[in-house]
């Protein structure tokens, strides 16, 4: 188990996680196709030449996901309950094929579940950042984890 149990968290805990990830044409082309976005901005090279961007963006719910997901092995993996909320989710700059991201944690809240005795609830401040350590996503995340066994 690599995640953290909720008494073994404090606020202003920070992780600068190791893994990163390099966005594929495969990653963008696979995920859109999968959640049904026709957006041609993520599709269509031709379109998305055409536009502001110059090139195809990559879908930003897949950065999103990217995010936490390059977070739950330092955080919540074999503590996590239940992920309760995401919340001030923003995208500042975009993502482009090829960038290579990574992402970073800091605890900004702890409060102690009033329902469940042997959980408490944390909250994450995401945030990833591309190669030119732009931030390109932002969030926080709400989750309900496990206390350490007594």
């Amino acid at each position: 188990m690599a995640g953290r149990y909720f008494d073994q968290w404090s606020v202003g805990d920070r992780i600068v996680h190791d893994i990163r990830r390099t966005v594929t044409e495969t990653d963008n082309l696979l995920f859109t196709v999968m959640t049904h976005n026709p957006q041609p901005l993520h599709l269509d090279a031709e379109a998305a030449r055409a536009s502001e961007f110059g090139q195809i963006l990559v879908n930003g719910t897949f950065t999103f996901a990217l995010m936490v997901g390059l977070s739950v092995g330092d955080t919540t993996l074999g503590t996590l309950v239940a992920n309760l909320g995401y919340d001030k989710l923003v995208m500042p700059s975009p993502v482009f094929l090829g960038d290579t991201l990574r992402a970073e944690t800091e605890i900004v809240a702890l409060k102690d579940s009033r329902s469940r005795p042997e959980a408490g609830i944390v909250t994450f401040g995401h945030r990833m950042l591309n190669q030119r350590d732009q931030v390109v996503c932002e969030c926080l995340r709400t989750a309900l984890l496990l206390r350490a066994p007594a």
